[in-house]
């Protein structure tokens, strides 16, 4: 953080844009007057938890868990401890997810298997409310992790990740329409989620790339021109994509993690970069790095996607270096095929 602050006003008010909260009040709305958790459970009127609670209680939790450790031999663990606060919510969150997906299949198959009688259409309004009241839940979950995954961000500079990882017929009666619009509406979210429509923003760095503010320059300009954009990274887990990843958090960005797919071994990250491009990236960043990232930069370079290479500090002072020598007695040859900057190799 390059930020400095003259009195504690104004350090309180930064950390409170810095960890400032999903929309509670609408991940805890009720979609519903009656909800149903599962086959088992009557439906209930029972309300969903107070969304002011909810928020003071996530930042109670890591607040505590911070200033517990702060100034103490175990102030390394804090993040540890808070990182496993945030995940237990990713967990619960992704559980919900599944138990909504499976209810989504058995409304599906409900829906194929069409019949007029009433016993039909109560068991589709069971089946849908089960499915909307699952997916209250998880979006109640998911809102609290998005919220600890901020403060976790604030507090450590780097961005939550958790470890694993959207015609009616003239026979159909109000409670297929319900069902239908629910599915409808699940996968349009789900496609969101996975796949934002939004244009995309291809980024990959180094892991010793750690030059924090040019690489945030280089995103708000880019997001200045496309507010809308999604940003694609190779994940890696140090260095210039966690700086990337860690400004799209702040900025409400979507991520995309490009991961490759190791059971094809030393080309799984060649192969996951030649993947990249069928996100039809709109623009690129890649910063210094290795092989990796030339072979992404090459890769950008013959589909004409337009490409920033940002190097950071040493990576220049290193090709300056390498200049000077070849520009000595006995390397004028070599210096004049890289005397302009921009002819040398990407990385």
């Amino acid at each position: 953080m390059t930020d400095r602050f003259s009195n504690f006003a104004d350090l309180a008010e930064y950390y409170a844009r810095e960890i400032a909260t999903p929309d509670y009040a609408t991940a805890f709305m009720e979609q519903t007057e009656m909800a149903k958790l599962s086959i088992e459970h009557e439906p209930s009127a029972v309300e969903m938890p107070d969304p002011d609670e909810a928020q003071a209680a996530i930042e109670m939790m890591l607040a505590t868990v911070f200033d517990l450790f702060r100034d103490t031999r175990m102030e390394d663990m804090a993040s540890e401890v808070a990182w496993g606060i945030a995940n237990s919510f990713h967990i619960v969150a992704k559980r919900l997810d599944d138990r909504e997906d499976s209810m989504a299949n058995r409304l599906k198959e409900k829906l194929r298997e069409y019949d007029p009688s009433e016993v039909y259409a109560t068991d589709l309004e069971d089946l849908t409310m089960q499915a909307r009241s699952l997916a209250e839940c998880r979006d109640a979950m998911e809102c609290m992790r998005d919220h600890a995954a901020r403060i976790y961000l604030a507090e450590t500079g780097r961005p939550f990740s958790p470890v694993r990882g959207s015609m009616v017929s003239s026979k159909t009666n109000a409670s297929m329409i319900e069902a239908r619009d629910y599915l409808a509406a699940q996968k349009a979210q789900r496609r969101e989620k996975f796949a934002p429509s939004g244009p995309v923003v291809l980024f990959s760095g180094g892991q010793q790339f750690t030059d924090i503010a040019l690489v945030e320059d280089y995103l708000d300009a880019i997001h200045e021109r496309v507010p809308s954009m999604a940003l694609a990274t190779t994940a890696q887990n140090k260095g210039a994509d966690v700086i990337a990843a860690a400004w799209a958090s702040r900025h409400n960005v979507p991520v995309i993690l490009c991961k490759p797919d190791a059971s094809r071994g030393p080309s799984a990250p060649y192969q996951r970069n030649a993947r990249m491009l069928a996100f039809k990236p709109v623009e690129a960043v890649v910063c210094s790095g290795g092989g990796i990232q030339a072979n992404l930069a090459d890769r950008l370079r013959e589909a004409r996607i337009p490409l920033h290479i940002v190097r950071d500090a040493s990576a220049q002072n290193e090709a300056a270096a390498v200049r000077t020598r070849q520009a000595a007695p006995g390397g004028q040859q070599a210096g004049k095929r890289v005397a302009n900057g921009d002819d040398l190799p990407p990385f």
